[in-house]
């Protein structure tokens, strides 16, 4: 086989990581009202997370729309959300936009830092 034929069989197939990562962390499952305004917060666990979604536990009697946000506890920001399936309490679901590496890297460290 030609060198450069290896070449081109590395970049046709790029690595990817979308291992998810166990997390078991409070969130918040914030519903959009009106005018796109966050009008309801319901409780859930994030169970796993990856770049491109995650697994949830929220209750099986609380209606969950098709789009929402995320918002994990100890971060700032609101992640939106698209709904995959749901099974009783478990909620699978994937992120509008890929989350960066580094971001879940930052959310695994702070789980294991005891002030969190």
């Amino acid at each position: 086989m030609p060198t450069g034929e290896t070449d081109r069989q590395t970049y046709a197939q790029p690595r990817r990581s979308s291992a998810s990562l166990a997390i078991d962390r409070p969130g918040a499952i914030v519903l959009v009202g009106h005018h796109l305004s966050a009008s309801t917060r319901v409780r859930c666990l994030i169970r796993k997370i990856s770049v491109h979604g995650a697994l949830l536990d929220v209750s099986p009697h609380v209606e969950i729309p098709a789009n929402f946000f995320l918002e994990i506890l100890g971060i700032n920001d609101e992640i939106g959300c698209t709904l995959v399936e749901r099974n009783g309490e478990a909620l699978k679901l994937r992120f509008n936009m890929l989350l960066a590496p580094e971001f879940l890297q930052t959310l695994v460290q702070r789980e294991l830092t005891p002030s969190n």
